[in-house]
């Protein structure tokens, strides 16, 4: 992220969610792709790491990446991939060298392999590949490889994390009839979803989504020039660090019509008093200090990863907030509730749980130490809280090289520009 000029105008990097989906796409498309605006992180090298170690030709220049694509589904060696603390990284490839002839294990760091596995691991066998687990069964590490026959349906839980639908969608075209996908439960992150649908459109592939099922088509990907766009994820920082301190914020090149469903996260923040517009170089926010904000009641499923932003933003806030719907992010990177609700108190914060969320109420703040509980998000949440609240540290604030590198760095820029 960059920002430039008195207006605040700020450059965020592409979405890595985006980014990997794309990578995935090119790697196993028959001739060369380009993927520009491809953002900085662990999550981002942990992708690109794993397809050089399959045999995919990529070559780096700044933000953009070439991928040569024509992956050798049919190569009968034995692999190792590691995911490190990439849970997105670890589920797609998981499922893409299910289409390896040869057997690939997929691992990771210790706390992604403590990361829930199994509704991936059960489609995929479902489906007809051979997954083995090394050690615990549901977690990795996972060895997988090609089975002899492959089902045209099958049904996977999509109340635990949309990137085990995703990861299906995309190895779909390539099974004999392409995949027909029936989502049981409460779908979660739909958005996520989507933007699967998306990318994979993007790269020439007929794919559906309606309701709770899924439709791919079977064919091949086409290699094409892919432009990832702005991280709304990301965004959501300085678009929280506005609602909480005043001022104003365009986030460059990001629009309402994002494949990212997190986009949605203005509308949360014009809900609670700030103000909100677009314009050609970006969606646009502002509030003045004096004028109060107010708690609101959502349900944010399907912008999750959104969450701690939004607990910080709540503190700040003259009624209560109450979020729900998000019993699931219990088991991303950190406990998102437990650890978030934990860390919060520990600033004098009135907050409590809820079986599905949180409620966070008007009370005076303190300096405290919190612990980011290898969570990139909960670390850059909580930095917002340091520009109004004196004494307040953030321990551990490396974690944010998983999607932000130089994050604090900018963001003191941000506050001073």
């Amino acid at each position: 992220m960059t920002t430039r000029g008195s207006s605040n105008l700020v450059s965020v990097s592409g979405s890595k969610s985006i980014a990997n989906r794309a990578l995935i796409c090119a790697a196993l498309a028959k001739s060369e792709s380009i993927v520009s605006n491809c953002a900085p992180g662990d999550d981002t090298e942990a992708m690109i790491d794993a397809l050089q170690i399959l045999g995919v030709g990529i070559e780096r220049k700044a933000d953009s990446i070439q991928i040569a694509g024509n992956l050798d589904l049919e190569a009968t060696h034995e692999l190792q991939l590691n995911a490190k603390l990439a849970g997105t990284t670890s589920r797609f490839l998981t499922a893409l060298c299910s289409l390896r002839a040869g057997a690939t294990t997929i691992d990771g760091d210790a706390t992604l392999r403590v990361r829930p596995m199994h509704d991936l691991h059960k489609a995929l066998r479902d489906l007809g590949a051979r997954v083995t687990p090394v050690e615990n069964d549901g977690y990795l590490p996972v060895r997988v490889s090609r089975g002899t026959q492959w089902q045209a349906k099958v049904a996977v839980s999509a109340s635990m994390s949309s990137q085990f639908t995703s990861g299906l969608m995309m190895i779909a075209p390539y099974l004999p009839s392409g995949l027909e996908i029936t989502l049981s439960e409460e779908v979660v992150s739909r958005g996520y979803i989507e933007m699967t649908v998306g990318v994979m459109r993007a790269f020439g592939v007929n794919t559906d989504f309606s309701g709770n099922q899924i439709w791919v088509s079977p064919g091949e990907y086409q290699g094409t020039s892919f432009s990832v766009e702005p991280d709304a994820s990301s965004a959501s920082y300085p678009l929280g660090a506005v609602a909480i301190s005043g001022g104003s914020v365009t986030i460059e090149g990001l629009s309402r019509s994002s494949l990212q469903g997190d986009v949605e996260f203005v509308d949360l923040l014009a809900r609670m008093g700030c103000n909100v517009s677009e314009s050609p170089e970006g969606l646009k926010l502002s509030r003045q200090k004096e004028k109060p904000l107010r708690g609101i009641e959502v349900n944010m499923s399907q912008i999750s990863d959104c969450v701690p932003t939004l607990a910080v933003v709540a503190l700040f806030a003259e009624t209560p907030t109450r979020i729900s719907g998000i019993g699931f992010i219990r088991n991303k990177e950190s406990d998102r509730i437990g650890d978030l609700i934990g860390e919060l108190r520990k600033l004098g914060a009135n907050v409590s749980e809820t079986a599905d969320g949180m409620v966070i109420a008007p009370g005076a703040l303190h300096g405290a130490t919190l612990e980011t509980h290898h969570d990139h998000r909960l670390a850059m949440a909580f930095a917002l809280i340091q520009h109004e609240v004196d004494g307040v540290v953030v321990n551990n604030p490396q974690v944010v090289s998983k999607s932000w590198p130089n994050y604090f760095e900018v963001l003191r820029s941000f506050y001073k520009s």
